[in-house]
């Protein structure tokens, strides 16, 4: 048993190796067309910070590339097993289908473990350095930086936040203006704006705007505005490197971003609450707390369920192997795409929907994991009766 224990395991060690080197390169294919090599083309980089920025990125892809590679690895090896009618002479043998795989479940289970240090630690601090590298190479950093989807506490007296950055083209912008004891004074919500870095200090214009004043009384005066322009003194950074957003961050990270939002974006006890405006300011402020929160526990959520996919994997690619019967590689990568597919879309639709707290896209992201490790084992009872 040990023999064959050893035989199976260095076979799906070795289609594993290969399998997660092909994907890897081909994701670090696609971010060097998107963004390295037009770079390098307009000679805004160097060979050396090109070779630098693959290496940060191998992390990143990675997290993504072993999923797939342990699934391909389970299709192809077991898949030619069966086909090698080396699993008619396992059994024959008296040896059942539960004990011949038992090593390759369990190591599925330790990818599973490189799988979270990747995702929640290894691969963030990766994508933050990568960016930086970028950035730098563009040469663009000196201006001021609005990352999307956390708090910008860089202006004094001031709390910025900005639901979309696209080029320092803005969306859902809400600014806090706080007075000399941090207290809330005035609240600025507008639907868009733009960032002028032309300016000394930089100007934010802001379009479609509605801005309250709150009065020591506890009063609220509300006004609608076609346009405002704040001026905002950021403290640049001295890195030159932008703040990383949700998805560079690691767990613990994100966890003090959810501490900070829920925290911060709540009013203090105000005076006067009989007054209707601040009543209706109040209900706004706390509905867009909930939709501020909810991107991070998405995410958080994100790290952690996807880090199961190897093991869910494992336990659908054995019996589908060992049911297709088939040799070529093509059917097996073909297979592993398609479940791939099905299984990134989930995290797609969670992601997507993680602006609806009412839907619970936290729970979409688990989703995969229930089906494929349910069906799965299901279908491993099966195999193993010779059903």
């Amino acid at each position: 048993m040990k023999t064959l224990h050893a035989y199976l395991t260095r076979q799906v060690l070795a289609t594993l190796v290969m399998t997660v080197t092909v994907f890897t390169f081909v994701l670090l294919l696609g971010n060097v067309l998107k963004e390295i090599l037009v770079l390098l083309i307009n000679r805004q980089a160097t060979l050396w910070m090109v070779m630098k920025a693959l290496g940060l990125l191998i992390p990143w892809v990675m997290a993504f590339a072993l999923p797939m590679g342990m699934l391909t690895a389970a299709l192809l090896i077991f898949g030619r097993f069966s086909a090698d009618q080396e699993l008619t002479a396992v059994r024959s043998s008296g040896i059942s289908l539960l004990a011949l795989i038992s090593p390759i479940l369990g190591l599925s289970l330790l990818l599973c473990g490189v799988s979270a240090l990747v995702n929640m630690e290894i691969a963030p601090r990766c994508r933050v350095a990568y960016k930086g590298i970028i950035d730098e190479m563009r040469l663009k950093m000196a201006g001021v930086m609005l990352p999307e989807g956390r708090w910008i506490r860089d202006v004094p007296h001031y709390m910025i936040y900005v639901g979309r950055n696209d080029h320092n083209n803005l969306r859902d912008l809400c600014i806090y203006g706080l007075d000399d004891g941090q207290n809330l004074k005035s609240v600025v919500l507008a639907a868009r704006g733009i960032l002028d870095i032309t300016n000394d200090p930089p100007m934010l214009r802001m379009e479609d705007v509605r801005q309250s004043e709150i009065e020591t009384n506890g009063t609220v005066r509300t006004g609608y505005a076609g346009a405002l322009d704040q001026p905002l003194d950021l403290k640049r950074a001295s890195s030159g490197k932008s703040p990383p957003g949700l998805l560079e961050m690691t767990f613990p990270e994100l966890q003090a971003q959810l501490r900070d939002l829920e925290r911060d974006v709540s009013l203090p006890a105000p005076r006067g609450l009989n007054n209707e405006a601040l009543r209706a300011l109040q209900k706004q402020l706390a509905q867009q707390k909930k939709d501020r929160i909810m991107p991070v526990i998405v995410q958080m959520h994100r790290q952690v369920a996807f880090s199961f996919a190897c093991f869910g994997f494992t336990l659908v690619g054995i019996p589908l192997g060992i049911r297709a019967h088939r040799r070529e590689t093509n059917v097996g990568v073909a297979m592993a795409l398609g479940l791939v597919l099905i299984y990134y879309c989930f995290l797609l639709l969670g992601q997507a929907l993680q602006s609806r707290p009412e839907l619970a896209p936290h729970l979409i992201l688990w989703l995969p994991n229930f089906i494929f490790q349910s069906a799965g084992a299901v279908m491993l009872w099966r195999a193993n009766r010779g059903i």
